[in-house]
């Protein structure tokens, strides 16, 4: 146990009510988890307020109440701490609890719309095969070294980043590179972490059921470069508008990563093709095993933090061009009979544009481009016709199909999607909403050589469908679906 005033360093508090001596079993903002002993921390939150929970909390056994206003009845031996902002308070809280784990390790955050989990993933692959132990928190998964964890939310609550970065602490990992999403930084579960950089990848439409308007989700995004401490480096890419948007204000070092301006980090591509890019980073030549532009971009930010944290150069090109692609970004297969699989998380325009690019880039004009994607419901509606207008222009053949639909009716999605059709590209649709049968179908009618893209769930291994998850892997679908097809 710890005594609360202990966890409570660095919190604003605006008041107090009992004793902050009083010894605490351990944090929580969920009251259905509380406890004997435990500090409950009302969070308001989207769907509910914690504030509303505080009795049922105290009555699990709570002995710490920490609120944003002072309660209106207290129950004796119960100590109350007003804050102003408690999911500020949790953060800080979390990171004392656990011994502010982020200061004995370089951690790294990675923000921005497309590439964060692709780069944060490779450089845990590069500085592992550099010698190191190193942590990775990612939407794919969460790893303490060697040791795998289930990831939930690209950004997970205080208190789960800072346990795995207590356990990264106690098995020695020098390393962490870790996603920071727009909701992780609107909701303060970065706060009380010691970074010593953080990677500015791109921005476009995004998370706007959440942001209401893409300033105010630009916005979000610049507050963890505004508090990162002097020491620390911001690395952004420069080619994106809002890359030196990001660097106003911010103490950090500052430095530029591009393939088309002038950046301390410059790159060229020299060849890209289904096997690979050939790159030339800063005057240096290497062959990378990842496909297309955007990668390019990726592996631009993964050379320049590399050298940032004090790999040397030709060490990090040799590992560059060792690096796996991470599943469900561009993952491909080639079935016996020359049909190409790819399957890619684009779940953006943006990103579904730079993946039909790349492969519009890499074929000929002999192989038809088949492309099957959908939308996630209750999700921001608004890029549900410009992905429709993209996927159309930018393809020969699609079908429109079920993502994880959740609570919304998938045909009422799929329509939302079709209004982005221009007329002349009509004819290239097709729409069925059972997702595995839309993948059966595009492989149908695949011929040899010709190229079947499927977006928008990468490398999740479920369907949210009313609530429920249900088992489904794009990447596994297709192979069967193209093995059937060789028999």
């Amino acid at each position: 146990m710890i005594e609360l005033k202990d966890i409570l360093y660095k919190v604003a508090i605006d008041a107090v009510i009992g004793d902050t001596m009083t010894r605490v079993n351990k944090i929580e903002f969920d009251s259905r988890k509380v406890e004997q002993g435990d500090v409950f921390v009302a969070i308001r939150g989207v769907l509910s307020d914690g504030h509303d929970f505080i009795e049922k909390a105290i009555d699990k056994g709570a002995v710490a109440v920490i609120c944003e206003e002072n309660p209106q009845v207290t129950v004796d031996g119960t100590v109350y701490v007003v804050v102003k902002d408690t999911q500020s308070a949790l953060a800080m809280m979390a990171s004392n609890y656990y011994g502010s784990p982020s200061e004995n390790l370089k951690l790294v955050g990675v923000t921005g719309t497309n590439g964060k989990t692709t780069i944060a993933t490779l450089l845990y692959q590069l500085f592992k095969k550099a010698g190191f132990k190193v942590g990775l928190l990612s939407t794919v998964k969460i790893l303490v070294d060697n040791e795998v964890y289930h990831a939930t939310h690209t950004t997970p609550d205080s208190l789960t980043i800072n346990y795995y970065l207590k356990e990264m602490n106690e098995v020695g990992v020098e390393y962490c590179f870790m996603e920071v999403s727009s909701h992780g930084i609107h909701q303060k579960r970065t706060e009380g972490l010691e970074f010593v950089g953080g990677i500015f990848t791109n921005l476009s439409h995004d998370h706007l059921d959440y942001h209401n308007t893409f300033k105010e989700y630009r916005d979000v995004k610049k507050i963890f470069f505004d508090e990162l401490p002097t020491k620390a480096f911001a690395l952004v890419n420069t080619d994106d508008k809002n890359g030196a948007f990001m660097l106003q204000n911010t103490k950090a070092r500052q430095y530029s990563y591009a393939l088309k301006s002038y950046a301390d980090y410059r790159g060229q591509i020299l060849e890209n093709s289904l096997e690979g890019l050939l790159l030339k980073l800063n005057d240096n030549e290497v062959w990378a095993k990842l496909i297309g532009t955007f990668n390019a971009y990726n592996l631009l930010a993964i050379f320049g933090t590399a050298e940032l944290l004090g790999l040397e150069t030709i060490e990090t090109l040799q590992l560059i061009s060792d690096l796996q692609s991470v599943s469900g970004r561009f993952q491909y297969m080639i079935s016996d009979n020359k049909i190409t699989a790819i399957v890619d998380y684009a779940h953006t325009p943006d990103a579904l544009k730079n993946v039909l690019e790349t492969i519009n880039d890499i074929r000929t004009t002999n192989e038809v481009l088949i492309t099957v994607v959908g939308c996630g419901g209750d999700r921001d509606k608004m890029k549900r016709p410009v992905m429709g207008n993209i996927a159309s222009k930018l393809s020969n053949k699609v079908i429109f199909t079920s993502d994880n639909p959740r609570t919304e009716n998938p045909n009422h999605i799929i329509e939302d999607i079709e209004r982005g059709v221009e007329p002349l590209d009509y004819k290239k649709t097709l729409s069925i909403t059972d997702r595995k049968q839309a993948i059966k179908t595009a492989c149908q009618l695949a011929g040899k050589d010709d190229i079947i893209l499927i977006a928008g769930k990468g490398h999740e291994t479920y369907q949210e469908i009313n609530g429920e998850r249900i088992d489904f892997n794009d990447f596994e679908i297709v192979k069967q679906e193209l093995k059937k097809l060789n028999k």
